[in-house]
């Protein structure tokens, strides 16, 4: 007999209100009808002691899990820490990028499901957020940014995800235009620049693209746009419901494909 469970994997952080709430989103997941039973487990990549991704693992194995459904709650595709925990998983026989990361010690079937990127979800969570900040979007010009990656490949998987990303914000929140911009490469002042000059009368608000709060949201992002007249909040992803619905919808499709009912 197969038993299911379910493995949440974040980042981490020194941050007690950082990982307070990722575990919130987590603990208000609602699971598939007939994986209610199924026990679920919120780890992390690094820094939070006794809830790293192996101490999930053995938890999730000790209550007789067979399968388990891995959801990665990460931003995008692009990120390093994608390849390196599918390696470490088995999921892929070769990590893209040398890493530090050891294999995990796990006897279950892993089914990985796909981070963020473009989930209609999170982009329907973005126009939430920008809600507080605009006053007429028609006249606005919204800059999605991102941590980005300057490795070969992972910085095109970024760019691919922000694209489709905007594109959808634009669409449901009735901007005048939408871009993104990485963090890495420093694209945020050229970039901005570049739009200034073609849109002059627009209203700028820059968005972070971020899970919660941080380093990143409240010191790089401001130093990056330094001299720029522009609206913004750092609100991050976090706290919001559609991060547990996006949990959801994963672990649901990822539950259909293993029982192969296509429902």
């Amino acid at each position: 007999m197969s038993k299911l469970g379910v493995l949440i994997i974040s980042h981490g952080s020194r941050n007690e209100e950082w990982v307070k709430l990722v575990r919130d989103a987590v603990a208000d997941v609602v699971l598939p009808e007939r994986m209610t039973d199924a026990p679920v487990e919120c780890s992390f990549l690094e820094l939070v002691e006794g809830s790293l991704i192996q101490d999930g693992i053995d938890r999730l194995e000790q209550s007789g899990v067979t399968d388990m459904i891995v959801v990665p709650l990460f931003v995008s595709s692009g990120s390093t820490h994608i390849d390196e925990i599918s390696w470490a998983l088995g999921v892929k026989a070769e990590p893209d990028l040398e890493t530090d990361l050891e294999k995990f010690h796990i006897t279950s079937r892993v089914h990985l499901c796909a981070p963020i990127d473009d989930d209609p979800e999170i982009a329907q969570l973005l126009v939430d957020k920008l809600l507080p900040l605009s006053i007429a979007p028609e006249r606005e010009f919204v800059l999605l940014v991102g941590h980005g990656s300057k490795e070969k490949g992972f910085h095109g998987r970024w760019r691919q995800g922000l694209k489709s990303l905007a594109q959808q914000v634009q669409a449901i929140g009735g901007y005048a235009a939408v871009e993104t911009v990485m963090l890495l490469p420093n694209q945020a002042s050229c970039k901005l620049t570049a739009w200034r000059k073609r849109q002059p009368d627009l209203d700028v608000i820059i968005a972070p693209l971020f899970l919660s709060a941080g380093y990143f949201t409240t010191k790089v992002i401001p130093e990056r746009f330094e001299g720029f007249t522009y609206r913004y909040s750092g609100a991050t992803l976090l706290p919001s419901p559609h991060i547990s619905r996006w949990m959801e919808r994963r672990i649901g499709l990822m539950y259909h494909t293993i029982m192969g009912d296509g429902d």
